[in-house]
């Protein structure tokens, strides 16, 4: 997870034949920093204000830029078209929580024309490596929906903490479901920059692939991101699946304070979502989702030393048939290298 943000380095002279791998600087793959732990949070109230659609995720992220990729990474370097491992590939593992409401949280008997409760919860293991001009990341996620995701304990402890209506209808949820994700994403982080001194600016355009009983949907977008130009070692913030996607990454000098400015858009062609199409096997609530969703998102981040505080607004399309309006939520990321 150099990911998307790795440029060649200050006052290097760019040679056209040279790929983008070549040009990261060594020093970003061994400078004693080489671990990342990620604490997202993403929740409509510090968003759109709002308590429906997708109310909250949750997922911690440990990213290890120096692990042995395990021997499956293998099998994937033959199999995956152009996934090749070599020094810059790195190995991170998440574990999160995902939850799902309609829009009156207060009806025992939820409106059968809304979106269905619903969790999910799950771990996920990715490997992301920089091969020529792009950067490949492949992330397998096994979890459950379903009560066992524990979202109907989750929200209504939350609630009762900060005050909140009591939500009333997890009783109609999701059916217990195992859920698989196989997800792959490309990124070409030099498709286009350019350092208007002192700052530095790139468009990251990236598409990539998701299949499962969870979610199937292909997908293209472009993130813009601006950082001062003694900093650009500095990637957008991760996010919670299908959210636009970002690494974490940051690798500014330890005893500094920094900054990043970034704003993205993402379009998905969507074949299921479980969340709205319902289970998989067995009869259960469910609407008529929307093939095609758009996401556009805007924030910006903080680093100081070796710690990085960031803030994303998410704007999210229309899901189903009947939604109301468009999902607003926001995300917070705190991130430590060490």
């Amino acid at each position: 997870m150099i990911v998307a943000c790795l440029a060649a380095s200050p006052g290097y002279a760019q040679d056209d034949k040279d790929t983008f791998e070549k040009r990261i600087p060594r020093s970003i793959l061994g400078d004693g920093d080489d671990s990342f732990l990620t604490f997202t949070s993403e929740n409509d109230l510090y968003g759109g204000g709002t308590d429906k659609n997708y109310t909250n995720g949750a997922r911690v992220t440990w990213f290890d830029l120096g692990a042995e990729p395990p021997r499956l990474a293998e099998w994937l370097d033959r199999i995956v078209p152009s996934f090749r491992i070599n020094e810059t590939t790195s190995v991170y593992y998440s574990l999160g929580q995902n939850l799902y409401t309609p829009e009156d949280i207060t009806a025992a008997v939820p409106d059968p024309n809304d979106r269905p409760y619903a969790a999910f919860l799950y771990g996920s293991a990715g490997l992301t490596s920089v091969t020529d001009d792009h950067i490949d990341t492949i992330e397998f996620t096994l979890g459950v929906v379903g009560p066992w995701a524990l979202g109907e304990p989750t929200q209504k402890a939350v609630h009762e903490w900060i005050g909140s209506p009591d939500p009333a209808g997890w009783d109609n949820q999701l059916e217990n479901e195992p859920g698989i994700i196989l997800s792959f994403q490309r990124s070409w982080p030099e498709a286009y920059a350019a350092s208007p001194d002192p700052l530095y600016f790139r468009a990251i355009p990236h598409a990539g692939a998701t299949l499962g009983n969870v979610y199937t949907y292909a997908n293209v977008g472009l993130t813009l991101q601006l950082t001062p130009a003694a900093d650009r070692w500095q990637a957008q913030p991760l996010r919670v699946r299908p959210s636009i996607p970002g690494s974490g990454f940051f690798a500014p000098p330890s005893d500094t304070w920094s900054w990043a400015l970034f704003a993205g858009v993402e379009g998905r062609a969507v074949g299921r979502n479980i969340f709205l199409d319902g289970n998989t096997f067995e009869d259960s609530p469910s609407v008529d989702k929307r093939p095609f969703v758009a996401d556009a998102s805007a924030g910006l981040a903080f680093t100081l030393g070796t710690t990085r505080l960031s803030y994303t607004v998410n704007w999210r399309s229309r899901e189903f048939d009947g939604q109301d309006e468009p999902s607003i939520f926001g995300a917070v990321g705190l991130g430590f290298r060490f």
